[in-house]
């Protein structure tokens, strides 16, 4: 196991080129860089959701060194460096530096050990990729590697999900995916019978972990997965429309949903907070849909909407 030290150094923003060049050339393998404009200017782009941040015109950049390097000599180094930068009329700010050690695996597969496998549903079991695990009589294996995107499929709001599509999924269906993640919904989708799933992603790394999810699931090769900001130039009609995302962002796709969805199909959402459920249920019933389930786990909810003339069945009918 390898450990590494971790410089972070605050700077002025006019100096961040230089600084992380230098930083580099004392041997880092690259720097990240936190910016507070970052968050300027995304108020618009649905798919993602930021944080309020107070901006300012220092910036943090971290930069991480083998432990084989003499820290002190590097410490004295780049403060040199950095009262250089300010000789020659680079603005640096009120430079801190800090610095702390860090092991290799904690970055990496410690958290790998809380992650065992899961009887999701009835017919579902989700099983770390790691693992070795025997599937019993009529379980559905779903092996997962999360990895850098979001879903291990024991969230409330992906059991849910996983819940409703074993509702709804009768066998030959085509289904959506938004939002896909680690692609879990997709996988299940698949195992459930569905023929053909298009799975979408804002998130390029989501999209590529999507994929290798599916590729270690055998009979998945029905799965589709593409880059895509909701179901924007969308024109594939599904009998299934499944996304579970937050709920600021669901109300933005519900419109779409029902341009898409075949008549007497289903748009499935979760991933809706309580105090965003009226919110959730109004856009949806707005575009045409109707409720027909209503689940609740914790402060989660998830949802079940159907597109039909036929009112029996539905909430209220």
């Amino acid at each position: 196991m390898n450990n590494w030290k971790e410089f972070t150094i605050t700077v002025n923003r006019e100096a961040e080129e230089a600084v992380s060049n230098l930083l580099i050339e004392m041997g880092s393998q690259g720097v990240a860089i936190s910016d507070s404009a970052d968050y300027l200017g995304q108020e618009n782009r649905f798919g993602e959701l930021y944080p309020e941040v107070e901006q300012s015109e220092m910036v943090a950049i971290t930069a991480y060194f083998p432990d084989t390097m003499d820290f002190e000599l590097l410490e004295k180094a780049i403060k040199t460096s950095l009262d250089k930068l300010s000789e020659i009329g680079i603005k640096t700010g009120d430079v801190n530096i800090f610095s702390h050690d860090l092991a290799e695996e904690a970055w990496a597969d410690n958290w790998k050990k809380y992650y065992e496998p899961a009887r999701i549903t009835h017919d579902l079991t989700i099983v770390p990729s790691w693992t070795d695990y025997e599937a019993k009589a009529g379980e559905k294996i779903i092996k997962l590697d999360p990895g850098m995107a979001f879903g291990t499929g024991t969230h409330p709001t992906t059991k849910m999900s996983l819940f409703a599509l074993e509702q709804v999924l009768r066998g030959g269906e085509t289904v959506i995916d938004v939002g896909t993640g680690s692609g879990v919904l997709s996988i299940a989708s698949s195992l459930l019978g569905a023929k053909d799933i298009y799975a979408y992603d804002l998130d390029d790394v989501a999209v590529r972990v999507a994929q290798e999810n599916i590729d270690m699931n055998p009979g998945t090769e029905n799965i589709h997965v593409a880059a895509g900001d909701l179901l924007k130039g969308v024109h594939q009609e599904a009998d299934v429309i499944v996304a579970n995302i937050l709920a600021d962002i669901l109300i933005h796709l519900t419109e779409d949903a029902y341009r898409l969805v075949k008549d007497e199909g289903y748009l499935i959402m979760s991933g809706i907070i309580s105090e965003k459920w009226d919110m959730v249920r109004d856009s949806a019933e707005r575009a045409g849909f109707f409720l027909e389930t209503h689940m609740v786990q914790g402060e989660w909810n998830a949802c079940v909407f159907k597109k039909t003339d036929d009112m029996s069945g539905v909430i209220g009918g």
